[in-house]
């Protein structure tokens, strides 16, 4: 079968395969019960038939002798019209005779096998009282050998051909076979009609699919579908299609928000760089002055470059283009460089950092060292003079773990869970503390995450602590 031939629609498909399939068992029962039921006419016909004969034979034997055959005959068969008897002797002459007509040439010969049921068929008579002309008629018969008293009472044997007029059985038969032929068509209409409307019923959450993601566009991505009454089918469908509408709805309100920030944190360069160079150029200036002057632009440009580096290093790490080697990286060892590094700033603000611990991991030294220098900067930004910034090391299982903590402004709970996102800053006063874009902690989490590994963070009772999980050695 032609598949394109099948309709479009997924509804009208099942409401024609559904009346198809209603239609077919009706019409395997129909047969069944059909074979059953002339199977069943026909034993009656033929218990009928013999006990016709059985009557024509207890009639012969139990008659008066000088009763006349034809008069007992005719007594016995008063009422039955149906019925046709021939009678003939071993010379082959009729000896009674009821309703011969209904019998065929080959019926009344006289080579007739006996005790053998036959069936034949003879073409309608004008009949009746509005004189229609009735369709042929079938007739089952039997021939066989009955006994019978002559006139000198002596016993004879006689050979009987009964005949049966069953047409009115084969015209039941015909008629239920219409109204069967009938009903099965109407009932094939009516399942596809019920189908048809299941199946609408049942289709109606696909409908609302289509119709929501008609209506998606950037700036409406918060409808969502009701699960309650979804199919089981469908409901399936429809809790993926409400997750994929939520991550599209994340992910645009992250990329308008990224697209905020970005067009805010490069606003501030710019327009230094606008302003300091209008300024430069209002009127004759020395040479030291535009030095000067390109010395501060300098600045401006190099803050503009580390923006844009970090931000192509956030989009490899999210493709999955981020390349490290892989070598041994002691974490201790690392910690103490950075802590040289920063020793200087970390005694202009009168903060003391203690080291504790010891792990070695399986990394790319350069950018291990960076992700730890992120969070040992962004603790010293945040941590008050006097405090301590505490970096311990341990392992536990198969993972080495590096904690920074450090003093501070608690971080709101809520915000804990934004922290890591680009140029998100947990609250106004710790965006006061330095000039960073807001990148580092995002820059962290790629990393550590490119090796395996996680970041989480903890902030209560002003304590802060950073904490990173990565594969041993």
């Amino acid at each position: 079968m032609n598949v394109r031939a099948w309709p479009r629609s997924l509804t009208t498909r099942l409401a024609l395969l559904f009346a198809l399939l209603t239609a077919t068992l009706l019409l395997v029962v129909v047969l069944v019960q059909g074979s059953a039921v002339e199977s069943h006419m026909r034993e009656l016909d033929d218990h009928e038939l013999t006990g016709k004969v059985t009557l024509i034979k207890n009639v012969l034997h139990d008659a008066e002798p000088s009763a006349s055959l034809s008069r007992r005959l005719d007594d016995a068969f008063i009422g039955h019209d149906m019925l046709a008897v021939v009678l003939r002797d071993a010379e082959g002459s009729v000896v009674y005779a009821l309703r011969p007509e209904f019998f065929g040439e080959r019926q009344l010969a006289a080579d007739s096998v006996l005790d053998v049921t036959t069936t034949w068929e003879k073409g309608g008579e004008k009949g009746g009282e509005k004189g229609s002309d009735e369709s042929s008629k079938q007739y089952l018969g039997l021939e066989t050998l009955v006994e019978a008293l002559d006139s000198g009472s002596r016993p004879t044997r006689l050979r009987a051909l009964v005949g049966l007029d069953v047409s009115h059985h084969l015209r039941f038969l015909e008629e239920v076979r219409k109204r069967l032929w009938i009903d099965i068509f109407f009932a094939a209409i009516i399942a596809a009609l019920f189908a048809w409307f299941a199946a609408h019923r049942g289709l109606a959450p696909l409908r609302r699919v289509t119709a929501t993601a008609r209506g998606l566009s950037a700036e409406c991505l918060g409808e969502r579908l009701p699960e309650r009454d979804a199919p089981n089918e469908v409901r399936d469908l429809v809790i993926a299609f409400n997750g994929m509408l939520e991550r599209l709805e994340s992910s645009f309100r992250r990329l308008s928000d990224f697209s905020a920030d970005i067009a805010h944190e490069l606003r501030t360069p710019v327009s230094n760089l606008m302003t300091q160079t209008e300024v430069a150029l209002s009127h004759t200036r020395s040479p030291d002055e535009y030095r000067d002057v390109l010395a501060s632009n300098l600045e401006e440009y190099e803050r503009i470059a580390r923006m844009v580096s970090d931000m192509l290093f956030l989009a490899q790490a999210e493709n999955g283009h981020l390349l490290h080697s892989s070598e041994a990286v002691n974490l201790a060892d690392e910690a103490r460089a950075l802590i040289d590094f920063y020793e200087a700033l970390a005694e202009e603000k009168g903060v003391q950092i203690v080291l504790a611990g010891e792990a070695s991991i399986t990394a790319d030294r350069s950018m291990m060292r960076r992700a730890l220098s992120n969070l040992l900067s962004n603790a010293l930004r945040h941590t008050p003079s006097g405090s301590i910034v505490e970096i311990s090391i341990s392992s536990q299982a198969c993972l080495a773990m590096l904690a920074v903590k450090n003093h501070g402004d608690t971080i709101p709970s809520d915000q804990l869970a934004r922290i890591f996102e680009r140029f998100h800053r947990a609250s106004p006063e710790r965006h006061r503390h330095g000039e960073g874009a807001g990148l580092g902690l995002a820059i962290t989490r790629s990393i550590v995450e490119a090796h395996g590994g996680q970041l989480k963070v903890t902030s209560a009772a002003g304590v802060t602590t950073f904490t990173l999980h990565l594969p041993l050695v």
